[in-house]
């Protein structure tokens, strides 16, 4: 691995003639997926060139992703000293702008906000990761640095999934308060290195200073990285103030899972803090550990902290999951976690595999299986925007290489570089696939998964002696997606779309210069009922090739999807959240037992109606549809010097704080 600015060689170019042809062309978007491309991934011009204004469309996104791809690339081949191909290099990045450009595969969220940014050329190759893994059990020794570093993921956009193995290792001291000014500087590594300072002094009884924040850029200040504005100090003040009481009271007593986790979402409430930033956590308990598993039973501190992070167990086969069961009866947690399966298997059918033993846990959405410290890198592949197999095929090969390219990078922490080097983890997912079981029907996607996922396995072989680097661990997953999705109108992951016809509701800043157009092409815009400076705007929606939606199907059916695929296909993890109906709820334990050796983790959620105010979806009838879109005038440009907010982690409506 390297820092991409270290090596010295001309920047990969697509020539403008090649762009040009795609400035006007029609791009095939989902319903809301031009102005989720607009709110979310465009990126302001001036960032590339000197005096321009605007913000980038899509061509020149993909453009932006594709060069940085590939500069990524030829960068790693002359550190090297390897030979590198211009003329065939050219023909596959043209393969991919064009496959990117009409939306058959498309970078995690992060890619298409960080690809070929200036923060990944001189900063971190951080950025371009969506999730990770940090383990408590060396708290003992390494103190506040293991929750710093974490933080330090969460603020460059990683979802970080995290173990309470710290429990019990270690005793709370009482710090020493020094009349000592320490001024944070007005950075990422500022904030991060003022909390692992404080939580040392309680960890190491070190010396804790007075925190001055004056260097802090103030409230509504833009982030040049990242996007959005800045918070001000106060959420930092706020975190410091939290953790001095949470520990003090604490002093003497030996560590718990609950300090641990609530020390995470502690963090986590920081970063999100001003709506600027977004946070996705995972904590990861053991099956017997209720005071772990009842915690965010306390409500008040549920609606303060407790709900930064998705609590699941490690679940054992075998076990009795009587009490557990009942616990996600009531409010959808704990998910389960199989490690075991994880550290034996790849995919299921492939039998026991031991070449991942030192797995540690999984990040926040469970689709990857991770060791501590281990990043990964995902990417989405749309069966159902393809005619035939062997044009999926040439769409996997460059979300493939797209993957192993991000391994590339080196990222500002060196241990996670030594893993990065050695495991080339990736997560290879398929997008849309209730979608592409009604186009092409299961049987043949079943097969479909099975025969692409060998085809990847060749790719893996040939690209990695290229770039001379050990073959990927793990590459194959299925994601549960999100806002990426929404650029095609692809149903998120492996999941059953809400209906055949629905409302979907995306909220905006009330000073958005989006709205305006939105409210001139006919759609409905409302003031949010739970925010006051943001609006509301309703997008109807036509699903298609619907058979059935979330309401149809039982949760059994949605197991057996989950089990298939990671028997055919994922070699890390299925992430899905399985739907359930009252009248199912008793069925979950009987579940849990059945497919405990054919998944590596599953939750459960239950399914109801459209009970409360602008909710995200809302089921509508075809009549209500047309009578909606008949007002309406499609979108195809619009002029704005309003960058997207940018997208963070690898998360969908259920995993997302």
């Amino acid at each position: 691995m390297f820092k991409i600015s270290e090596v010295n060689v001309r920047k990969f170019k697509l020539s403008d003639n090649f762009i040009n042809h795609y400035k006007d062309r029609e791009v095939p978007w989902g319903p809301v997926g031009y102005i989720t491309f607009k709110r979310t991934y465009a990126r302001r011009l001036n960032e590339f060139m000197d005096g321009a204004e605007g913000t980038e469309e899509w061509y020149q996104t993909c453009r932006r992703v594709i060069e940085g791809m590939f500069d990524i690339q030829k960068r790693h081949v002359h550190a090297l000293g390897l030979e590198w191909n211009d003329q065939k290099a050219q023909r596959t990045a043209k393969d991919a702008y064009e496959r990117l450009f009409t939306l058959k595969w498309t970078p995690p969220g992060r890619g298409l906000w960080m690809m070929g940014t200036k923060f990944i050329y001189e900063r971190t190759g951080a950025g371009l990761f969506n999730c990770a893994f940090r383990s408590t059990r060396e708290i003992s020794t390494k103190g506040g640095y293991i929750f710093a570093w974490m933080m330090d993921a969460l603020m460059v956009g990683i979802g970080v999934g995290f173990d309470t193995l710290g429990a019990g290792t270690c005793e709370i001291k009482e710090p020493e308060y020094s009349d000592e000014v320490y001024k944070i500087a007005d950075s990422r590594e500022g904030w991060v290195h003022s909390v692992q300072i404080l939580l040392d002094g309680f960890f190491f009884a070190k010396k804790i200073p007075q925190f001055d924040y004056s260097l802090i850029r103030p409230p509504g200040s833009a982030i040049k990285g990242f996007g959005g504005t800045a918070s001000g100090h106060g959420p930092l003040e706020e975190l410091h103030d939290a953790l001095k009481e949470l520990y003090t009271s604490r002093i003497g007593e030996t560590i718990t899972s609950v300090d641990i986790v609530d020390t995470e979402n502690l963090i986590g409430r920081c970063v999100v803090a001003g709506n600027v930033r977004r946070s996705a956590a995972l904590a990861l308990g053991q099956h017997d550990d209720r005071e772990y598993l009842t915690m965010k039973n306390d409500e008040e501190k549920l609606y303060h902290h407790r709900w930064g992070s998705n609590n699941s167990f490690e679940a054992k086969v075998g076990m009795d999951y009587s009490w557990h069961a009942e616990q996600s009866q009531k409010n959808g947690e704990p998910g389960y976690i199989w490690l075991e399966n994880a550290r034996t298997r790849g995919r299921m059918k492939d039998g026991i595999r031991l070449d991942d033993q030192k797995v540690m846990g999984f990040n926040p959405c469970v689709e990857q299986q991770l060791e501590d410290g281990e990043l990964c890198c995902l990417v989405e592949t749309y069966p159902a925007k393809h005619d035939t197999y062997e044009d999926y095929l040439k769409t996997l090969k460059i979300a493939y290489l797209y993957g192993k390219t991000v391994t590339l990078a080196n990222t500002h922490w060196p241990e996670t570089n030594a893993l990065m080097l050695k495991n080339r983890r990736i997560g290879l997912s398929q997008t849309g696939v209730v979608q592409a079981f009604n186009k092409f029907g299961r049987r043949t996607m079943y097969e479909w998964c099975d025969n692409a996922y060998e085809h990847v396995k060749e790719l893996d072989e040939e690209y990695s002696d290229w770039l001379c680097i050990p073959r990927s661990v793990r590459m194959t997953s299925i994601k549960p997606s999100g806002t990426v999705s929404l650029l095609n109108g692809s149903t998120p992951g492996i999941h059953f779309p809400e209906d055949e016809y629905y409302i979907r509701r995306i909220r905006f800043a009330k000073d958005s210069q989006l709205i305006e157009p939105l409210r001139e092409a006919g759609y409905k815009i409302e003031k949010d009922e739970y925010s006051p400076n943001t609006l509301c705007v309703e997008f109807p929606v036509k699903e298609p090739h619907f058979v059935k939606g979330k309401r149809d199907v039982s949760m059994w059916e949605q197991l057996e999807i989950a089990a298939q695929y990671q028997h055919y296909w994922a070699d890390n993890s299925v992430s899905i959240t399985v739907t359930f109906k009252p009248n199912e709820a008793p069925q979950i334990k009987d579940a849990l037992e059945m497919y405990e050796t054919r998944l590596k983790a599953v939750s459960f959620l239950r399914y109801e109606e459209t009970g409360y105010v602008q909710a995200p979806y809302e089921p509508i009838t075809r009549e209500q549809y047309e009578d909606m879109i008949k007002d309406i005038t499609p979108i195809q440009r619009i002029e704005t010097n309003e960058g997207g907010i940018g997208s963070k982690f690898c998360t969908n409506d259920t995993c997302e704080i």
